[in-house]
């Protein structure tokens, strides 16, 4: 048995395998199976009679070969695929600044700039959605893909950015890439800056007239009936829905026969905690209420950043209101109890979610 010849174990695997791997990688590897077979012989003669020589390992064989995370039949791209995709996206970014500069671009009659939204102001907008407040959406379906429809939600957090994130993500999560044009208090557009920002995102003010021509547009209303009352709140009434006013989106909503999408936002309530109102400042600077948080002013500008809390929006199921005959708009009866059956739908969803909840934070 010393004599025996010991054929090995890789260079019947590379003579009987008909794969592309085993061809392939006989040629390039042979002298050093070669060698590998040598070494084994040797050993073999030098060896006691009757010890069994351990076959050799099958990864040996195979130590240059690199390893990659990559499916096999699935290359990653080439240095000059990926060059060319920058090459697009610098054509890309270099095409819109020429139409910025020469002004060759459309905004409706309301200052909405749909192409500055989807490229500028969403980009800057989805790493405080995505990351900073990581919000879950749910119900999205119970939006309509085409239509008018006007969604109320609750309103809350000192600063508005609840109207900001439910923006977001109709933009991002609806399948038909539905935009929401927000009405907005009148504060809103007196502010520098805020108020051209606010145009060129879809916003309008929030009165009837210009609700009902985006809804005859068959565009996505959102309106907040709480306005002030609800972000302006303090701390201690978190999640306590105030007066949705008179109704009128109910009017509105009946007069366009569009239906009407409770929604739930969980989470903006903490993002600043309001402790305390600072009426006479508040008179001074022309705003509704001046916000004492635990952190504002205390911490000067380090104070305004809010809280990193979880948030959660949920879209409700629809409410029609295309069965109610045209002179139903001028019954207040029926606007109260729609209005009623809205505020007590989103309230009820409030407070599943609170149950739902984890932790303010995660």
């Amino acid at each position: 048995m010393a004599d025996a010849k010991v054929i090995p174990f890789d260079d019947d695997r590379s003579r009987g395998s008909g794969g592309s791997a085993g061809s392939a990688g006989s040629a390039a590897q042979r002298p050093r199976r070669r060698g590998a077979g040598s070494r084994r012989k040797d050993a073999a003669e030098s060896a006691p009679v009757g010890e069994v020589q351990p076959l050799p390992v099958r990864g040996a064989a195979q130590d240059d070969v690199p390893v990659t995370d990559e499916p096999p039949g699935e290359p990653g791209p080439r240095p000059e695929e990926a060059d060319g995709g920058l090459e697009r996206r610098i054509a890309g970014g270099l095409a819109f600044l020429r139409r910025r500069l020469t002004g060759d671009y459309e905004v409706d009659d309301f200052g909405y700039d749909a192409e500055l939204t989807d490229q500028v102001l969403m980009s800057l907008l989805r790493p405080v959605y995505e990351r900073y407040f990581r919000v879950e959406v749910k119900g999205v379906e119970n939006i309509p893909a085409e239509g008018g429809a006007l969604i109320v939600a609750n309103h809350s957090g000192t600063v508005p950015l609840d109207a900001l994130m439910m923006q977001v993500a109709v933009h991002d999560h609806h399948p038909a890439d539905r935009h929401l044009r927000l009405l907005a208090a009148d504060l809103v557009f007196v502010l520098p800056v805020v108020n051209e920002l606010a145009r060129k995102l879809g916003h309008t003010l929030a009165c009837a007239e210009d609700a009902e021509r985006l809804l005859g547009q068959g565009e996505l209303v959102g309106v907040m009936p709480e306005g002030f009352k609800g972000i302006g709140k303090p701390f201690s009434e978190r999640y306590k829905l105030q007066r949705f006013g008179r109704g009128g989106f109910v009017s509105t909503a009946l007069r366009q026969r569009a239906p009407i999408i409770p929604c739930s936002i969980v989470g903006a309530e903490e993002i600043y905690p309001m402790i305390g109102n600072a009426r006479t400042v508040a008179r001074l600077l022309g705003f509704p209420y001046f916000p004492l948080t635990p952190t504002f002013p205390w911490l000067g500008p380090l104070g305004a950043v809010p809280l990193p809390t979880k948030w959660t929006i949920q879209f409700g199921e629809p409410i029609p209101t295309d069965g109610y005959p045209p002179e139903a708009a001028e019954d207040p009866m029926l606007m109260f109890n729609l209005t009623d059956q809205v505020r007590e739908q989103i309230q009820h969803t409030l407070y599943k979610l609170l149950v739902q909840r984890r932790s303010v934070f995660f």
